[in-house]
């Protein structure tokens, strides 16, 4: 039985119009992204810090987010400002800095704030912030030799001696001891696990760039996180009063290697010289330069700054991040993003039934991103294709009622030529 061409033609029409109406997502979106210098991964390193175990393989980037955690804008590589803002002051060496309020959330200013840079010891908060979370501050551990033989800077462990955690966390945040990092490390059930549980600690906060490969910051391969991730992590920390009361000592004692005690002064130098400064922690290795986190209060609002790959010349780092707190104060409340209180979570998969009325047509999600899933017609084709369907639908029931209609007639025509004879 041949195919009627009308039929044919309608189903032709009706592919033709689905094809052509579908969007090339993807394509526009490749288009429209930024290629920003760092936006998988930090600069080379200029030493052999990061070179695999041998038989090892380099860890692979991390994932890039299609859309920026915080707000599109927080996806820029440049200067970030609200509109009409004055410019931030002069002298900013950082790659990457961001400033924002720690309360409201609301990114300030910022500079290629979600670009890839290496912590170095600024990664001891998010080892603090899960020690607050899992050890009693006055639960006692024992140093091991392994401790003590770790590439300094070091408190001075002793093998054998017994700490607090409150004192190790002290040693770990005021004068950013590497033996006791280790410790610590160990206490959480060894660096690979205390490795796992920072990197979900980060996750789970939403810092979604940082990839923790020493519990000190020591550079190793696979290292990574951003201006905004460590502000996310600093905000976090804050929330442990374990961590918060440390982080803001200008001075404490701990126990020494021959008995006695020794002071431990904090190299935060704002907490010295800014009004209203509330703690902070800097770093450095070869490879990450320079790197700071702090806050401050005034008023009663709360500001965080972070400089990544910082120089400190002609300015120190902690001066520049100074500069930026005192622009920050001078602020208004808007800003240019947000400082997210979780990782997103992604939509759930809505299967249609006979009785969901509620998907409108809705195109599938994708569990990790909850994104719509393109389909053979793009993510907007399922009405068009699902319009064709009822086209060819209707092509097929005019198609049957002309065929019983000509049997009806052939039908009586043979009746009648009967009756005739």
């Amino acid at each position: 039985m041949p195919f009627p061409k009308r039929l044919i033609v309608a189903l032709v029409l009706a592919t033709a119009t689905a094809a052509f109406a579908a969007p090339t997502g993807t394509a526009q979106q490749a288009a429209g992204s930024a290629q920003c210098a760092n936006r998988e991964t930090p600069p080379p390193p200029v030493d052999t810090s990061e070179q695999p175990a041998q038989g090892q393989k380099a860890p692979t980037p991390l994932e890039v987010q299609e859309k920026p955690i915080g707000g599109d804008r927080l996806g820029e590589c440049g200067l970030i400002l609200p509109p009409n803002s004055a410019q931030p002051p002069a002298g900013m060496t950082a790659a990457s800095w961001l400033l924002a309020d720690m309360d409201s959330g609301a990114v300030l200013a910022a500079y290629d704030p979600h670009g890839r840079q290496r912590p170095a010891s600024v990664i001891k908060v998010l080892l603090a912030m899960v020690v607050a979370k899992e050890l009693r501050g006055d639960l006692v551990v024992t140093a091991s030799a392994e401790d003590t033989q770790q590439e300094c800077t070091c408190v001075g462990l002793k093998d054998g001696g017994q700490y607090t955690v409150r004192q190790l966390l002290h040693g770990l945040l005021l004068t950013s001891g590497n033996d006791v990092a280790h410790t610590l490390a160990r206490q959480l059930g060894g660096v690979p696990v205390a490795l796992r549980k920072m990197n979900a600690m980060a996750k789970e906060l939403g810092a979604l760039d940082t990839r923790a490969v020493t519990p000190s910051g020591l550079d190793g391969p696979g290292t990574s996180t951003s201006a905004y991730d460590v502000a996310l992590i600093f905000r976090g920390a804050m929330k442990y009063d374990e961590f918060a009361q440390a982080i803001k000592l200008k001075q404490s004692t701990f126990p020494g290697r021959n008995g006695g005690t020794i002071p431990l002064t904090n190299d935060n130098r704002l907490l010295n010289s800014y009004e209203g400064a509330i703690g902070g922690k800097s770093g450095y290795t070869d490879d990450s330069k320079h790197t700071y986190v702090g806050a401050a209060e005034r008023n009663g609002r709360r500001l965080v700054v972070v400089l990544l790959r910082g120089e400190v010349q002609p300015t120190h780092i902690t001066a520049q991040a100074a500069k930026l707190l005192d622009y920050g104060f001078a602020m208004g409340p808007g800003g240019v993003g947000k400082l997210v209180d979780g990782a997103p979570q992604p939509k759930p998969n809505v299967v249609p039934t006979q009785n969901n009325d509620s998907s409108n047509g809705a195109a599938p999600t994708d569990p990790t991103t909850g994104r719509p899933t393109p389909t053979a017609f793009g993510t907007v084709g399922l009405p068009i294709t699902a319009a064709a369907g009822i086209g060819l639908l209707a092509g097929l029931l005019l198609y049957i009622r002309n065929k019983r209609a000509k049997a009806a007639r052939a039908r009586r025509q043979a009746a009648q030529a009967a009756q005739s004879v």
